[in-house]
């Protein structure tokens, strides 16, 4: 199938969230599928190639971007791969009967089996999902970011930030996500170390086929500062062409010395090493404008007030962020 349409891939006209699911219903059937599940979930397919995204999503988090878009939706299109993605309409963990049937009828038909490479995506309890269901199609990639391997109290009781999903089965079908994977072609979980419950839960993720690289201080939500950082869809496209090795994610992760965010988090936390704080607000204000890491030095340093970085600095230092390898 051809590359679909630019005013197909669009929902940004949707006010409301009714008026959003319409809209996704009608760029599924136009560009392929749309089936509605049970208990408040949607399927909607994308016919566009030989390759496979994999994609779980809310109706929320969707609504709330640029273009209301489900993640991975305009990658898969500019890529020329086909999209699966699984929609909920509330809850982000897709445990129902109508999902697990949902899945039981792609097996059974064979669904999988038509696509030369599957890339099964998620981040958070959506990466519980991409983890849970990639045991569909043996032989996928699985890309997860800060996943979560059960929300059980049996098994992560430890877990306390998600209680409504403590009265959810995750012992069932589909069920402990770290299993699920087993039958993986590779498995890729990016975690941030210093998130300890979300580093716990990426530790239970074991095998020889899984490889885990730190995004040390990256934060609880690895797809918006992957987002904020503009290479979220480099990361995608990396795992899915089966080369996101060591040396590609610490290119794509280097981004970061130049993300606002990321640096304030930096900050805070060598805010009671007086010394470390200096050498960060030194660096910052050495490469790039941020007139708060300058104010911030000057009162660690009194009289140390430089200059702001010339715009040559700005963009060789933004160049070397998007390019320069580094180590995870």
């Amino acid at each position: 199938m051809d590359d679909l349409d630019d005013d197909l891939l669009d929902a940004s006209a949707a006010a409301s969230p009714e008026a959003w699911a319409e809209r996704m219903a009608e760029i599924g059937r136009s560009g392929g599928w749309f089936r509605s599940l049970a208990h408040d979930h949607q399927a909607l397919f994308l016919d566009n190639g030989r390759s496979l995204l994999v994609t779980f999503d809310t109706h929320r988090a969707a609504f709330e971007r640029p273009r209301k878009l489900p993640v991975g939706m305009d990658l898969a299109d500019e890529c020329d791969w086909s999209h699966l993605c699984v929609l909920a309409r509330k809850h982000p963990w897709f445990r129902s009967e109508g999902v697990y049937a949902f899945f039981d009828s792609l097996i059974d038909e064979g669904f999988f089996e038509g696509f030369d490479r599957v890339l099964f995506y998620g981040a958070g309890p959506l990466g519980y999902a991409a983890a849970a269901y990639s045991v569909a199609s043996p032989g996928a990639e699985v890309l997860l970011l800060n996943p979560i391997a059960s929300q059980s109290p049996a098994v992560a009781g430890w877990d306390d930030r998600h209680r409504e999903a403590k009265r959810m089965d995750f012992t069932s079908r589909y069920g402990f996500a770290p299993d699920m994977v087993d039958g993986a072609a590779a498995v890729t979980v990016i975690s941030d170390p210093c998130q300890k419950i979300d580093a716990m839960h990426a530790a239970l993720f074991l095998g020889p086929h899984v490889r885990h690289f730190a995004a040390r201080r990256g934060g609880g939500d690895l797809e918006a500062q992957f987002s904020r950082m503009g290479n979220l869809n480099h990361l995608l496209a990396a795992a899915m062409e089966r080369g996101l090795g060591l040396q590609r994610f610490a290119q794509l992760w280097r981004r970061r010395r130049s993300d606002g965010t990321y640096l304030r988090h930096l900050q805070l936390a060598c805010a009671t090493h007086p010394a470390r704080e200096i050498a960060v607000c030194r660096n910052v204000v050495a490469r790039l404008d941020q007139k708060r890491f300058r104010r911030r030095l000057a009162e660690l340093v009194p009289g140390e007030v430089p200059a702001a970085p010339s715009a040559l600095a700005q963009a060789a230092a933004q160049e070397i962020a998007a390019t320069g390898p580094e180590a995870s």
